[in-house]
């Protein structure tokens, strides 16, 4: 018998699940055993796994989880060095250089654990199974429109929390921007995040430009972008990527006053939009680089936590025929992203 177990996320601000207990109950009634631990922050309340069949225990419970047990959260476990000796499905962020993520792969090693990182589970092709692009994509937008908004009243964008829902966060904006509206362009409109930051904008009735590869392939610069007022960059930094707005372009005329930098990889030496170089929070949502006119970038990293509810929902909906693939996790997208831990574990 498969045991999943849902662990609490232990991030400050995290409220998202990668389960919902409608997936719990189909999982219990394949044979599958699901434990999900209580949380103080969870939006799904703990009494709906209850209900569905699962079994609750204590918050942070999972090291001492039965050793068969796959230990399924989203966020990073704390960094506290122990050896990890379960199978962990969770995004690790460890593949890419990071230094944590250096660290989580050796605590890997010592205790003969593996990694399944969400990020690499894919078909057969290399996309993506399940992801949260598209809610990173429409929060961020309105994050954005929220900062916009603070500008015309002289201000800078307040602290932000989360939103019970979507029609929520879109009544605040309305009430933040007022009777007007901005030009905005999103570059990556036809991936997920793009297509989350469009659908945003036309909620609120803002005007959108809409460009994806072909608008970009002649590599700048990108004097339509100083043309927009917001600037909503959907499109990971790779090698190749252009500079969609250098650090001169800020200097000369402009109408653009707020850059969402939905993508948020300021440490990438391909990032193209280099004039932040670290990541904004919830407390200080956007980063001032530019004066008269005020130019301000929005780089949050954990945009969808922003709508909990709505994130989790579709995210768990993706992953949840997966899931159930659990009991073979020698093959498809477990099979995988097994062999992409040990690829990357391998290496010195």
């Amino acid at each position: 018998m498969t045991h999943l177990w849902v662990r609490a996320e232990q991030r400050p601000n995290e409220e998202r699940v990668g389960l919902m207990p409608g997936g719990a109950r189909a999982l219990i009634a394949q044979g599958f055993d699901v434990t999900v631990e209580e949380s103080r922050q969870r939006a799904v309340p703990i009494d709906a796994y209850r209900d569905a069949g699962c079994r609750i225990v204590p918050e942070a419970s999972w090291p001492d989880a039965p050793d068969d047990a796959v230990i399924f959260g989203l966020k990073e476990l704390p960094e506290d060095g122990t050896p990890l000796r379960h199978r962990h499905i969770m995004f690790g962020h460890a593949y890419k250089g990071q230094h944590s993520g250096r660290a989580l792969l050796e605590r890997f090693a010592a205790g003969g654990g593996t990694l399944y990182d969400l990020e690499y589970l894919v078909d057969g092709t290399g996309r993506r199974v399940a992801a949260f692009g598209y809610w990173a994509g429409y929060a961020g937008a309105g994050v954005s429109a929220l900062a916009w908004g603070a500008q015309r009243r002289g201000e800078v964008c307040p602290p932000v929390d989360t939103w019970p829902g979507k029609d929520a966060m879109l009544d605040d904006l309305r009430t933040a921007m007022g009777d007007a509206r901005p030009r905005a362009i999103v570059i990556g409109a036809r991936g997920r995040v793009g297509t989350g930051a469009a659908d945003l904008c036309e909620a609120l009735g803002i005007s959108v430009t809409r460009w994806d590869m072909e608008e970009t392939a002649r590599g700048g610069p990108f004097p339509e972008i100083l043309d927009h007022d917001l600037f909503l960059n959907c499109i990971l930094a790779r090698p190749g990527t252009p500079v969609f707005v250098p650090k001169d372009a800020v200097e000369g005329p402009r109408k653009l006053s707020v850059i969402g930098d939905v993508a948020c990889d300021p440490d990438s030496d391909y990032n193209p939009v280099p004039l932040y170089d670290t990541a904004t929070t919830w407390t200080e949502p956007v980063v001032r680089v530019a004066t008269e006119p005020a130019l301000d970038v929005m780089a949050i990293d954990n945009l969808p936590s922003l709508l909990p509810r709505e994130s989790s929902e579709d995210f768990a909906g993706q992953l949840l025929s997966h899931l159930k693939q659990l009991d073979d996790m020698g093959t498809g997208v477990w099979g995988r992203a097994e062999a992409e831990f040990r690829r990357h574990a391998s290496k010195p």
